[in-house]
């Protein structure tokens, strides 16, 4: 995209907007939030079923917990820190943060928390994929 105008004059105002639209195509990231910890292969396979929804609602679903654990161990501290600031990172590039379930479990009050912090949309759903309320920041 130029920032020039047919006559070669800057034109920067013509170029955020246009740049705008472009960004307004982009499907948003939303960073699925879901118990890991406990019954894990449960966990794993709900949250699998959440990527999936989110798909279906034409965003791109960012889940951790279910990367992270491929080559860092849950079990090891250090390495579970290690996953859990990185999603948060992840996280500060969403555009949405989605909570699945009624259980909010220690790791997802964080990732919850941080989303307030930056003035993320939360949006809370049932283990159905069911919407449980308004959108909340």
């Amino acid at each position: 995209m130029d920032k020039r105008n047919p006559e070669g004059y800057m034109d920067l105002t013509a170029y955020e907007a246009l740049m705008n639209l472009d960004r307004e195509k982009k499907k948003p990231l939303v960073f699925i939030c879901s118990p890991f910890s406990g019954n894990v292969k449960e966990n794993i396979e709900r949250a699998k079923r959440y990527g999936r929804f989110a798909v279906s609602q034409e965003v791109i679903p960012v889940i951790p917990h279910l990367m992270y654990p491929q080559f860092l161990s849950d079990h090891d501290p250090e390495e579970r820190m290690l996953g859990i600031e990185m999603g948060l990172e992840l996280l500060t590039r969403c555009n949405r943060l989605w909570v699945f379930g009624d259980y909010i479990s220690q790791g997802m009050a964080v990732e919850i928390c941080k989303a307030k912090k930056m003035h993320i949309p939360i949006q809370y759903f049932t283990i159905s994929c069911s919407v449980t309320g308004g959108i909340k920041r």
